[in-house]
This record gives C-alpha cells, structure tokens and sequence, in this order.
C-alpha cells in the first residue's frame, strides 16, 4: 500500500470522492437534515492544499484532501473526504491517508486541524478518537446539519 499525492481533479480521487458521497447520501437518507447536505459538503476545489490517494498495487483504495476554511475560522486546515474502500478497511490505509494529511496540515504552521462527520459514521468516530481528535463546537457551513459532529486535534 502507499500514498500519492495527486491533483484534486485526479481520476481516482473524483471517483473514489464520489463513492464517500454516495454512501453518506445512503446512509443519511432517512434524516431531513440531509436536504442541506449538500450545500454544506460541496468542496471548493480553488480551497484545496493538498489531496492524496491509497493505492493497493494500481488499485485506488482510499482518499483524503486538505483544505483551508474560512469565515471566523480562516486558515484552519479542515481534512475532507477521509474515505477507504470497505474490502480495504483495516489494513492501515486510514491511518496512512491521516498522517499525510496531518502533515500538510504542520507544514503550513497550522496549530490544529479540524474535521466534519456525522452521528451515523461509527467507524470514522473511533478512529478521530483512537488518533486523539476531540470533539469541538459545529462549524460552519455545517450548522443546519443536525446529525454534524466536528473534531479537531492539536498538532503541537
């Protein structure tokens, strides 16, 4: 397995971005918060410093990018779109992918990241917390998200 750095609009990072929307669009479904999903999740990609892809051999498994917020929270480098493919899960991609994102995010000078999930994504709450993130107050643009849980972890 090994991590590459890659253009936002890179083949393998749009599809495998599109997978990680399709599976929240399916796992919200049922919740009317999920009617400002998508205005809240959409990514401005001229925000984006960085986006990686997981490769298994020449397969793409997983995919994260970085990207600076703004508003009251201008320069904080928010992770988007932390995702592995389910047949790849457990075999270190997600931490691979978070320790290159968290790297950019030191290589800035950034003092802390922050990240976006939601109540349902059980595995992706684990994981923020067995890698020391801790829970914050909803920023925005996800404030009309009601199932939104936000993180972040001090990069000292």
């Amino acid at each position: 397995m090994r991590v590459e750095r890659v253009d936002f609009d890179h083949p393998d990072a749009v599809a495998l971005r599109d997978e990680h929307v399709a599976l929240g669009n399916r796992l919200y479904a049922d919740d009317p918060a999920a009617v400002h999903r998508g205005g809240s999740e959409g990514i401005d990609p001229t925000t984006i410093v960085a986006t990686f892809v997981a490769y298994d051999g020449d397969e793409p498994i997983g995919h994260a990018c970085v990207r600076l917020l703004d508003g009251d929270l201008a320069g904080v480098p928010e992770m988007k779109r932390l995702y592995v493919r389910e047949p790849s899960r457990g075999r270190g991609a997600a931490d691979a992918l978070l320790d290159a994102i968290e790297q950019v995010a030191r290589d800035l000078g950034a003092p802390r990241i922050v990240v976006h999930t939601g109540d349902r994504q059980h595995a992706a709450l684990k994981f923020y917390a067995r890698h020391g993130y801790t829970p914050i107050p909803v920023f925005p643009p996800y404030e009309a998200v009601t199932y939104s849980l936000c993180f972040e972890k001090l990069l000292g």
